[in-house]
């Protein structure tokens, strides 16, 4: 296994002690005999650890491959090993991650109630292992705002850079989107570049010219091993606090291993030791709520006791609005996912997908759009399916043309929607998936963005470059708006007859490309620091504490944020001695 994925993914394995907790030893024990190994799993918990992080995602990694190099860390991903799974490691994969439903899937399918189809991260790595790999970073005023130090940002970005980033080799279906966004006005062009800039660029990506991705758990490399412990499959329940005097503060951890069997982590006795909440924007606040965190009235309802009542957290939910456009083709068209981008000055973003994977592991049977072999709209897995959605399918799919079968998108997304909207706990349980409500154009000047989006694709769509990778001008834009109406994208009622809206078409549509953020607000659930208010020893660091997505995709500035908040943590305790 390790010849088959390289020298990075041996390094490693040979720096990482990541357990698997139902089997109760080193899970990789028999492949690498020389790794150092734990006596049991008492031994490792029975000393405190300096900081113990909740979710080994996009932040979580970076934040604990820093820590560790001064500090003992303990790391908890409730999910498995993105390595040895071709779903996660392959860009001809990338579909079938999302559309598997099964308790040990990298993806965690969840419904809004909204009606749009949405996905958690359930992975180390988190998020950079079933995202389509666009890598760039967040505006200058995104930084400013944020009220980041801009030096030690530009410190940060680069060292995530250097380890998982690449530049793509165009795909004919990216190149005619560049070409076609200049044309049509979406100037100037920037290159190949990492900034965030009005006009047209080409991003970075984090898969190889193979096609092989690198994700933020390549990060944990650059640990400490003698410092850092990962579990897998480890899923926290709450937070413990001790609540005697003034100010509650976390002492440890519950977490149950994949057999439902508990365990206690605990911090060590140091003022300074921290539990440090990585889960995302909406596994962190659902994390705070289960712990005690939140509005009183939920606590109550859900008989949680009651640590601090924060009617914020949880609030603010958003999530950037997704519309796309499917283009037919006369003959299949290379497999590409997210390369080249336009950022127009409304505020509307221009990128684009194609072609199918092809695999031996791939979904054989075409659906044409409701296809998983669709990539970014691999939308209902079958057993997801309801009889009511099967059956409208079943009575329009004659109506899709052949050509459905081969093509690719065009996708528009607006930044910073000003809609907004809220998420709540359905039950106690950590597995079940909150109630999350985003309320998607419930704002018109989101609405105005969208419709600015569509008609900027109506232009690229009629560039000369984008006609001669079709070879087809049967198809109208109205045509081709009722391709992307009439496939059941999401579960909101459709407006089939009523495509000449493209506020209706917007409505109609919208679908995720899995940006949201908020519900752990600065100054509302955390300061600037990071830290929850009203309690000690707990910070939040990810997209849960963003107030807008940054930059066009967020993962560059998220696994930023995690070494950023990691090297600020280290200088604040250790002045000049922590440079690493």
């Amino acid at each position: 296994m390790a010849s088959k994925f390289g020298g990075l993914f041996l390094k490693i394995l040979l720096v990482l002690c990541i357990f698997g907790l139902s089997q109760g030893r080193e899970f990789r024990k028999m492949k690498f005999p020389n790794l150092r190994m734990a006596s049991s799993f008492s031994a490792l918990l029975s000393r405190g650890y300096d900081y113990i992080i909740i979710g080994g995602g996009t932040a979580g990694c970076p934040l604990a491959a820093t820590l560790s190099q001064k500090y003992r860390v303990l790391l908890l991903e409730r999910g498995g090993s993105p390595y040895g799974n071709a779903n996660v490691s392959y860009l001809q994969n990338f579909h079938i991650s999302l559309a598997d439903i099964s308790p040990k899937s990298p993806s965690q399918a969840f419904v809004s109630t909204d009606g749009v189809i949405n996905a958690r991260a359930r992975v180390l790595g988190g998020g950079t292992c079933i995202n389509a790999g666009f890598y760039t970073r967040a505006s200058k005023r995104f930084v400013r705002t944020a009220g980041w130090n801009a030096e030690l940002v530009n410190e940060s970005y680069p060292w995530v850079e250097k380890q998982i980033v690449h530049w793509p080799e165009l795909a004919p279906w990216q190149s005619a989107l560049k070409d076609g966004l200049l044309e049509a006005g979406v100037s100037p062009f920037n290159g190949y570049t990492f900034d965030h800039l009005n006009g047209t660029k080409v991003g970075g990506t984090i898969f190889n010219k193979n096609g092989f991705r690198h994700t933020a758990a390549d990060l944990l490399a650059s640990s400490n091993p003698h410092n850092l412990r990962v579990f897998l499959h480890a899923t926290v329940q709450r937070i413990l606090f001790n609540k005697r005097g003034q100010r509650p503060y976390t002492i440890g951890v519950i977490f149950k291993d994949e057999n439902g069997n508990r365990h206690h982590a605990y911090l060590g006795a140091g003022r300074r030791s921290e539990v440090i909440l990585t889960c995302g924007a909406i596994g962190s606040p659902q994390m705070l709520i289960l712990s005690g965190i939140g509005p009183k009235k939920d606590l109550e309802r859900l008989r949680i006791p009651l640590v601090l009542d924060n009617w914020h957290v949880g609030q603010g939910m958003s999530d950037n609005p997704m519309n796309s456009i499917f283009i037919p083709t006369k003959k299949p068209v290379e497999q590409s996912l997210i390369q080249s981008v336009g950022i127009t000055k409304m505020g509307s973003f221009i990128e684009a997908s194609s072609g199918f994977g092809q695999s031996s592991d791939s979904i054989h049977c075409h659906h044409g759009i409701m296809s998983a072999e669709i990539g970014q709209l691999s939308t209902i897995p079958p057993s997801q399916r309801t009889m009511e959605a099967i059956q409208k399918y079943s009575k329009s799919k004659h109506e899709i043309p052949v050509e459905a079968f081969h093509g690719g998108f065009i996708l528009e997304k607006i930044d910073g929607p000003l809609s907004r909207g809220h998420l709540s706990l359905v039950d106690g349980n950590v597995d079940s998936n909150p109630n999350v409500t985003f309320n998607y154009f419930s704002h018109p000047y989101d609405l105005q963005r969208c419709v600015h989006g569509i008609r900027t694709i109506e232009r690229i769509v009629h560039t000369k470059h984008f006609a001669e990778l079709t070879q087809d001008d049967s198809y109208s834009f109205e045509m081709l708006l009722n391709i992307s109406v009439k496939a059941n994208v999401n579960f909101i009622p459709k407006h089939t007859n009523d495509t000449a809206s493209l506020e209706q078409f917007c409505r109609d549509t919208v679908i995720t490309i899995w940006h949201y953020h908020g519900g752990c607000h600065v100054d509302k659930v955390i300061d600037r620091d990071y830290r929850v208010l009203g309690v000690s020893r707990l910070r939040v660091v990810d997209g849960s504490t963003f107030d807008t997505s940054p930059g066009t995709n967020p993962q560059a500035t998220v696994m930023m944020l995690g070494r950023y908040m990691g090297m600020k943590i280290l200088r604040e305790r250790m002045g000049r001695g922590a440079w690493v």
